[in-house]
């Protein structure tokens, strides 16, 4: 369609409605009252210490700048007293097909010193077709991450508010709309994500006039954003995408996107010790695990939580950066040495946002916490306070601590965790002042990796991705559950980006038992490693481990390269997913069973995302032994070692599985065994 022919169909006046305005109802990009939206008004704004205007902020166009990919609209927002803001409205597409929508307003340059613009709320909303009729987000709760949630659009705004200072495990993650039925695989979606690490407020919204908005703003508190003459208020960025091939078309293009605006590393396997020694650290406790993970060939061995000085629990220390002299009397030098001497890098676990009442910190600064605007500090939260980055003193009191630890020790990773809400308002200052203190710290020390976590998954957005390097995706390792949020999470980032361990076998959370097989199979999608006192594992155990290790290393460029292809299965007891290489050239296909089967002969296994016109060797993949089946005998194939089919077929037809029994994973490896034939 040529660009006259866009202007031609965009330019046509719709009908007037009954009972309506007197003009065709067209919203423009900040819709408000004053052109006759009766919807959510994307500004909200007024001047400080003045009367109420009697009438609606007005909009009007006053620029347009535009580009092969992006179009910037320079808008004037003005009341009965004349001129309000300045506002810059930019729609972009980038090069793997996601727009972004950014914003920024700016108060008048003659704005008299003792007046003030607050803004209350600046919002993007894009408009989608009415036939988007079925929504899907997110709930969840800790250690229960991207709980999926779907319905009909109904009239009326459906609005999530998230209050906690950080997105919260039961942020809505992305806001879905689209055709009746869509899956993984088919239908036609419309997809918005807020680029935020605070308080946000994301929706849909729908009109008995036909209208249907994707809308997402800054939740911003009275007075938290007030504007002087000449400031400039810059909203988080609004993620928009879309797919005529359901939620797997949302993946194949912010999955790309993704990848590129994340900063780059390395992707090691690694050891965390939070579940196996806890708060019980020294030397003495640690050094065996050390040699245990060098002997499996790990390549990472991450310090958690009870190194640093006083920390014996979770009730106290929080604050105080410097090493626990007591437990490691000569420092992490010793570790850090039989550590990098077992061929892996060092990480270490901090909690750099949070302070304890009982730290030395907290004594000396107690106006460092953060507080509401009458000086209260909220009630504790896993026994902390938080620390209000958006004091000077405060942030770089931070860096200089974080600096001396990164300077002293070849730390090359930091799992950086925020384990409480705020309940102190101010999300604006202090995500920004935390965006600014990981932006300097990425300065200092650009070899260094970051780990995003938050209680687990309460802080996986895609603000934070350009500086954060990993996510913990949740705090339980029990495979079962991370099934489930593994496969939600990875709609909108590529597995690599998120942390995924093999737990002992029974998980530290949910006391659920799960056979090692399972456990390897879940943890292998993703980035993977282990969190589990191996010293105590058995020798079969370990064998396994270290198989699966090499297996990892050996996949890597396709578990952390490809296309994430998910099935929709005809009942909720089994998953397929896997990944698939972009050539067509290989795939890894894993088979879940959640629950137990509803049918004696489970239908066949199909396998998305297959070259159609390539010939692939399809064979198991052992990880930790065989899936356990309730059948005696499994299908020829299987029990072959393989079978060589057609894309296609394998697409379409699918191959007859054994029927395996409730919690286990059957993983496969297809590779092309020729070219691809083309007409």
């Amino acid at each position: 369609m040529s660009e006259s022919e866009l202007a031609d169909v965009a330019g046509a006046s719709p009908a007037i409605a009954p009972s309506s305005p007197d003009i065709p109802l067209a919203p423009s990009v900040l819709a408000g009252a004053a052109e006759g939206w009766t919807g959510l008004p994307a500004l909200v704004a007024r001047r400080s210490g003045m009367p109420a205007s009697r009438l609606p902020a007005r909009i009007r166009l006053t620029g347009l700048d535009r580009d092969p990919l992006a179009v910037t609209a320079h808008l004037e927002a003005e009341d009965d007293h004349g001129p309000l803001l300045s506002i810059r409205w930019r729609l972009a597409l980038s090069p793997e097909g996601v727009m972004t929508i950014g914003l920024d307003a700016t108060a008048p340059h003659d704005l008299p010193p003792e007046l003030r613009i607050d803004l209350h709320r600046l919002a993007a909303a894009v408009g989608i077709p009415r036939r988007a009729s079925e929504l899907l987000d997110f709930s969840g709760l800790w250690a229960g991450e991207r709980r999926p949630w779907r319905g009909a659009v109904r009239d009326g705004v459906h609005l999530r508010e998230q209050r906690h200072g950080r997105p919260g495990h039961d942020a809505p993650f992305l806001t879905v709309a689209g055709t009746p039925g869509f899956g993984f695989r088919s239908g036609e979606v419309w997809a918005l994500h807020h680029a935020w690490s605070g308080d946000s407020s994301t929706g849909v919204e729908s009109l008995p006039t036909g209208h249907r908005r994707l809308i997402a703003a800054e939740l911003l508190d009275p007075g938290e954003i007030s504007l002087a003459a000449g400031e400039t208020y810059t909203a988080p960025e609004t993620v928009l995408v879309h797919s005529l091939a359901g939620l797997d078309g949302l993946s194949d293009r912010l999955h790309p996107y993704v990848r590129r605006i994340s900063p780059p590393t390395s992707r090691p396997v690694v050891l965390n010790t939070w579940e196996a020694v806890y708060f019980e650290q020294s030397l003495d406790s640690v050094a065996p695990l050390v040699d245990a993970a060098g002997d499996l060939g790990v390549e990472r061995f991450v310090l958690d939580d009870g190194w640093f000085a006083g920390r014996r629990d979770d009730r106290r220390a929080l604050g105080d950066w410097t090493v626990d002299s007591e437990r490691w009397p000569d420092g992490l030098h010793p570790l850090a040495e039989r550590v990098t001497a077992r061929g892996m890098d060092l990480g270490l676990w901090v909690e750099p946002e949070m302070v304890s009442p009982e730290s030395r910190l907290a004594a000396e600064h107690p106006e460092w916490m953060l507080a509401t605007p009458d000086a209260t500090v909220p009630p504790t939260w896993r026994f902390q306070h938080t620390l209000d980055l958006a004091q000077p003193e405060a942030a770089a009191h931070l860096l200089a601590a974080l600096s001396a630890l990164l300077e002293e020790y070849p730390i090359r990773f930091l799992k950086w965790d925020h384990n409480r809400d705020h309940m102190a308002g101010a999300s604006a200052a202090h995500t920004r002042a935390l965006y600014a203190l990981l932006d300097a710290l990425r300065e200092r020390f650009p070899e260094v990796a970051i780990e995003s976590c938050a209680s687990g998954g309460g802080r996986i957005d895609l603000g934070i991705v350009t500086r954060v390097h990993r996510f913990w995706t949740s705090d339980t390792n029990d495979a079962l559950e991370r099934q489930r949020i593994q496969r939600y999470t990875g709609i909108l980032l590529p597995p690599e980006l998120l942390g995924g361990h093999v737990g002992a076998p029974r998980a530290h959370i949910t006391g659920r038992t799960h056979d090692l097989s399972f456990r390897l199979a879940t943890a292998l999608f993703g980035h993977a490693g282990i969190e589990w006192d191996v010293t105590r594992a058995s020798d079969d155990d370990r064998a396994a481990l270290r198989q699966w290790v090499q297996q990892v290393k050996a996949l890597r460029p396709l578990l952390h390269g490809g296309r994430t292809v998910r099935t929709d299965e005809p009942d909720d007891s089994r998953l397929v997913h896997g990944v698939v290489a972009h050539d067509g050239a290989e795939a890894l296909i894993a088979l879940v069973t959640l629950g137990a089967s509803p049918v004696a002969v489970p239908p066949p296994m199909r396998f998305p995302g297959l070259d159609p016109e390539r010939r692939y060797r399809v064979e198991p993949i052992e990880l930790g032994g065989a899936p356990r089946a309730v059948q005696d005998a499994p299908p020829a194939w299987l029990a072959a070692g393989g079978i060589t089919a057609s894309g296609r077929a394998l697409a379409e037809l699918g191959l007859p599985v054994p029927l395996l029994a409730p919690e286990q994973a059957l993983v496969l490896h297809a590779r092309a065994v020729d070219e691809p034939e083309r007409a």
